[in-house]
């Protein structure tokens, strides 16, 4: 079968360039080794969350951020682009219920008790906003890695909550049938069962203050979380909301599933399994990607190429014992590389490190570029965590330049064609 475009990697970045491509009626050929990052991350949207300080307004903070920092992947972007992304995935995964957008930050509770701003957050986690303040009951299920007397008693010396909030927990064990453990996503399917969100319902009655919202661990369901959240704010009456838990991430899971649902219903194809591990080029232009399995290699040939295979931790960028990154299939030039005696990495745990920056450098179509800023490829195009640029996990913005980029990366091969 022949494609018109082939993307590598099936994180939020390339499922988004894949699903934009394929409603507009290309083929599409989604390759990846494994399912991505949306397993490990939750499925809100942080477009920007910290500059110098908290972000409050993404759409106020964005023109000047890019300014300051202008190899990052949003100086790359237009603010109009940006938001046509984040609309455009509000309605292509209406199962997930989307609340907000660049206008203001939501303020969100972590598992650990931390305070996380994010632009787009699914209908589940909406009502765990705090800037507003008010009272929470965070509710244990006996889930590994969600303690909530460790989130209340963290969010309530949090500077970033505020006094206004106010926390307390709650620990109930469910009956589980005697299984000695049970993960994320076997509770979430649980809870898709009347039985069990019965017995919540009743285990709570009587210990909830009237004005208290009540936040679970992001167990909710898996495929019909909406209908399961919505339930219990009925017989719960008052608010319900989800906290994102460790991984593997039940809410990013769904994203997952959402949005290749949604691709194979517009045509396209994925094949999770494959690692591409080399090209053929030819004049300028990229004419095929091979990709390894199990068995043999397999040459994929498109008109067009997005790599959205991921940074360092994903293996879209490969560190070797000589402390230098490369880019595996295309052999693509790296940005930000420390030079040769400088350190890799600082002993200092939560500072910026020479590496977190280092990437793929592209021009303002996402082109991959040389060391003259020329594009190596007409056709190859990159998005999402394997630009240079970002620091993600300093600026609350990993979710929002996959999104974006994968977008606009769609938008340029459209543009072409």
């Amino acid at each position: 079968m022949s494609y018109e475009t082939v993307v590598v990697g099936a994180g939020l970045a390339g499922l988004t360039a894949a699903l934009r491509l394929a409603e507009e009626g290309r083929r599409v050929l989604v390759v990846a080794t494994g399912v991505g990052s949306t397993h490990l991350a939750p499925a809100t949207i942080d477009v920007l969350g910290f500059a110098d300080d908290r972000v409050e307004s993404p759409a106020r903070a964005l023109p000047a951020f890019a300014d300051a920092h202008p190899a990052h992947p949003y100086a790359r972007l237009s603010q109009e682009s940006i938001a046509a992304a984040v609309d455009w995935l509000k309605t292509r995964v209406p199962e997930l219920g989307y609340r907000g957008g660049l206008d203001e930050n939501f303020l969100l509770p972590t598992a650990v008790g931390a305070v996380k701003p994010s632009s787009v957050v699914p209908e589940t986690m909406a009502g765990g906003d705090l800037r507003a303040g008010g009272r929470f009951a965070f509710v244990g299920l006996g889930l590994k890695d969600f303690y909530p007397a460790y989130l209340a008693d963290n969010l309530g010396h949090s500077p970033l909550a505020g006094t206004a909030v106010s926390a307390r927990a709650i620990e109930l064990t469910p009956p589980l049938d005697g299984a000695p453990d049970v993960s994320g996503p076997g509770l979430a399917r649980r809870f898709e069962q009347p039985e069990l969100r019965d017995w919540v319902v009743r285990e709570l009655t009587g210990l909830l203050e009237p004005d208290e919202r009540v936040g679970f661990p992001s167990v909710l369901g898996m495929g019909n979380a909406g209908e399961v959240w919505r339930d219990l704010e009925a017989r719960l009456e008052r608010p319900v909301f989800e906290v994102a838990t460790l991984p593997p991430s039940v809410s990013g899971i769904r994203l997952y599933e959402a949005m290749t649902d949604a691709l194979r219903h517009a045509g396209g194809r994925i094949l999770i399994g494959q690692t591409v591990v080399g090209a053929e080029s030819q004049n300028g232009r990229v004419e095929a990607v091979v990709a390894e399995t199990a068995s043999r290699a397999t040459t994929h040939r498109a008109g067009s190429f997005v790599l959205a295979s991921g940074g360092v931790a994903a293996g879209g960028l490969q560190l070797d014992s000589y402390g230098t990154i490369r880019e595996p299939v295309f052999d693509l030039p790296i940005a930000g590389q420390p030079a040769d005696g400088e350190p890799r990495f600082l002993p200092t745990y939560l500072v910026e490190q020479p590496l977190d920056r280092v990437g793929i450098p592209v021009d303002d179509r996402l082109r991959p570029t040389d060391g003259d800023g020329q594009p190596r490829y007409d056709n190859l195009f990159a998005a999402g965590a394997t630009l240079a640029g970002a620091v993600p996990w300093r600026e609350a913005s990993g979710n929002g330049v996959s999104l974006a980029t994968g977008y606009a990366a769609a938008e340029a091969i459209l543009e072409v064609a």
